[in-house]
């Protein structure tokens, strides 16, 4: 999400916590969203989060609580501290785009088989999250390089959710199918759409 984007749902949201502090309902309501916009967006261990999510038996103080940590991150993203990335990361992310593009095409190809715009979604996922935890200097050690490693390494580190690592496991496990030929488990291109609008949309959350 781009920083117009990332503003206009904080200011959303702040609405949405003005009009929450009535009621106990009301705010605990508000407040989830908001504790779930600032997990996708400013990290599952930002403080931002932690401000927001402070355990608190009030509803106007769980109200400022909200408000403080969304009016900080506000200032943060406008400090053009969120999202930075360095010309190299760019370049890395405008390959990986391209090869989603190449897989939209294959999967437009009547004659192509799901499985190959699986395998190709699949190394693209594969890359983009080996140059994610590469350009992080995080270590890898002895462990096998796979999709699987370098999703546990950003899970661990509270760089991308439980929900994420769910989806990228769902989507590593068709690539693997692809490619040990296991062909009747990948043969629906719907299925193979599906992976692929899912990888843009986690690219797209944490960067792309």
């Amino acid at each position: 999400m781009d920083t117009p984007a990332l503003i206009a749902q904080i200011e959303r949201l702040k609405a949405v916590v003005a009009s929450g502090r009535s009621s106990w309902g009301g705010i605990q309501g508000a407040r989830a969203q908001v504790v779930q916009f600032l997990s996708d967006f400013a990290g599952p261990k930002s403080s931002f989060l932690q401000l927001a999510n402070t355990s608190i038996a009030n509803k106007d103080l769980i109200a400022d609580a909200a408000t403080a940590a969304l009016d900080n991150f506000r200032s943060y993203v406008e400090a053009g501290l969120h999202g930075e990335i360095s010309p190299e990361r760019k370049a890395q992310l405008d390959v990986v785009s391209d090869l989603l593009e190449q897989a939209q095409s294959l999967l437009g190809a009547k004659a192509v088989h799901p499985a190959a715009p699986i395998v190709l979604i699949g190394a693209t996922l594969e890359e983009f999250l080996r140059t994610w935890v590469e350009g992080k200097n995080f270590p890898i050690g002895q462990r096998k390089l796979s999709i699987d490693t370098y999703a546990q390494i950003l899970l661990a580190e509270g760089i991308i959710t439980k929900q994420d690592m769910k989806d990228i496991t769902a989507w590593a496990g068709l690539r693997n199918h692809a490619a040990h030929g296991e062909w009747e488990e990948v043969a629906d291109k719907q299925r193979a759409s599906l992976m692929l609008d899912g990888v843009n949309l986690f690219m797209r959350k944490y960067g792309a």
